[in-house]
């Protein structure tokens, strides 16, 4: 069911929840190695011992994945993090391929609408973490089952080139989804592909959602006709639209911020007529080795302190639970659509799969 451009119950709520209450890994080139079945050796007396490691599959950018590895050593040191960074569906695709022999404990970051999915395939192990009670609004940022919970809040924006900008005087930044099928702009928009960035699928379901699907599948294929190239990672965009490469990248607004702090001239707008968003999920590993471990990072997300860490690591996504202090509160001060999680979740494949075989296959994706 296509759900209704303007209302915005669900975003309202977590923000008000949000920003009132709240006022008040080195990454290893291969997987980690599979520990022996369950994980833990026998000790004294029966008792199982303590994991000193926890393998994390980490979807956000690379500075942020390191960071949360070096803060959550601090806060136990026995336990030494390995992290994947990997973007959303290669996520998915990985956890699939390794259903019957895990090599991960927790998947932390990435649209919940990859979450929804894995759940429905058996790849989570519910959780019903002590600090689920810290969530602002738990009817949008966890499951019922307790096999994901909310992390950040990010909405979906657009970055443009102030240079490119400059050099065509009288063009102006895309305020709508509209103003992407502009003459102007043909060849020189880059977005990742949905098959491998939850930031582009976001942007896919977001469009169904807004147009409907009959209307919404002709559209994308008229925006795929303006794309320079896909690119593999979703934030990638703003950092090659940054350089020059484009006019136009198609990116969750806080990784265009991340690129403005660093310096890139980069204008940020948002469609006007409503934008999507995402819930980055955690959850743990059916199977997880180090269960014991993929807990207390499970709880130790979910505190306050955790969630303020972010802009440390050029992160700046909006926080999910009560008593932390968003860095960037203006970016959920937009138009934001009513997303339907699982609406996006349940047909993720079956999108995915319609993009890539009658719109535009995923070959020689950007890097």
């Amino acid at each position: 069911m296509v759900r209704s451009m303007r209302s915005k119950i669900a975003l309202a709520a977590v923000l008000v929840i949000v920003l009132l209450v709240s006022a008040a890994c080195a990454p290893v080139p291969a997987a980690p190695a599979a520990a022996p079945a369950g994980g833990e050796s026998a000790a004294a007396g029966g008792e199982a011992a303590a994991s000193t490691e926890l393998n994390v599959l980490c979807t956000p950018q690379v500075q942020w994945c390191e960071g949360m590895k070096a803060e959550f050593e601090k806060v136990y040191p026995d336990i030494t993090v390995n992290f994947v960074r990997m973007s959303s569906g290669e996520s998915l695709t990985r956890l699939r391929n390794e259903k019957d022999n895990p090599q991960f404990d927790i998947w932390w970051g990435g649209p919940i609408d990859s979450f929804v999915a894995a759940k429905q395939e058996g790849l989570l192990e519910p959780y019903d973490s002590p600090n689920m009670a810290n969530l602002a609004n738990p009817d949008l940022t966890k499951d019922p089952d307790n096999a994901w919970a909310g992390i950040y809040i990010g909405s979906l924006g657009f970055g443009t080139n102030q240079n490119w900008l400059d050099e065509n005087p009288g063009v102006e930044p895309p305020r709508s989804w509209d103003d992407l099928l502009k003459p102007e702009f043909k060849g020189q928009i880059m977005v990742a592909h949905p098959s491998s960035s939850g930031t582009s699928y976001t942007a896919l379901c977001t469009i169904l959602q807004i147009r409907g699907e009959e209307e919404g599948w002709k559209f994308i294929n008229d925006y795929a006709g303006q794309v320079l190239q896909f690119t593999k990672s979703g934030a990638a965009p703003a950092k090659f639209v940054g350089q020059g490469e484009a006019a136009v990248g198609i990116v969750f607004s806080h990784d265009i911020v991340a690129e403005i702090e660093k310096g890139s001239p980069l204008v940020l707008t948002f469609p006007e007529e409503g934008t999507g968003y995402e819930v980055g999920g955690m959850g743990i590993i059916k199977g997880a080795a180090h269960m014991d471990a993929a807990k207390k990072w499970f709880d130790w997300a979910l505190d306050p302190a955790t969630q303020e860490l972010g802009p440390k690591y050029e992160a700046y996504q909006a926080p999910t639970v009560t008593g932390a202090t968003p860095s960037r509160p203006e970016l959920l001060e937009v138009n934001l659509i009513d997303y339907d999680f699982d609406f996006c979740g349940s047909n993720k494949t079956a999108f995915v799969d319609r993009f890539t075989n009658e719109v535009a296959a995923a070959d020689n994706l950007k890097e």
